[in-house]
């Protein structure tokens, strides 16, 4: 199986939002045969590591098998929360923006079934 070296945005959407002193981004296969895919390579792991400028805390995932999507928590990213951060992004709001920029090598299948769903080609 041949595979490519792509950001995850290529395969999959983001959202993200703050709760208090944390935030939490949501990825969203752009197809349900990627979701097993990214259950298995998008570890809390790998994302703490690619987050760690922004994340000062643990990272929880939270696997969302209805919608094709895992939610991941990322403690102490916020400097305090949005009331008292001096961040320039106090609501977390790029932090699902952040993430989509990792890159990850996918097999070449699923890639053709993102790019379908998405005939933009990100």
């Amino acid at each position: 199986m041949s595979t490519k070296e792509v950001h995850l945005l290529r395969i999959a959407h983001g959202r993200s939002g703050d709760k208090g002193n944390l935030s939490n981004v949501g990825i969203i296969a752009r197809h349900e045969d990627i979701y097993p895919f990214l259950k298995e390579h998008l570890t809390a792991d790998r994302v703490k590591q690619h987050m760690k400028n922004i994340c000062k805390g643990k990272v929880e995932r939270y696997e969302m098998d209805n919608i094709g999507a895992l939610n991941f928590v990322l403690h102490d990213s916020l400097g305090g929360g949005g009331t008292v951060s001096l961040k320039l992004d106090a609501q977390g709001k790029t932090h699902a923006q952040a993430l989509l920029r990792m890159k990850l090598e996918v097999p070449e299948t699923l890639i053709r079934k993102a790019d379908e769903e998405n005939p933009a080609k990100i």
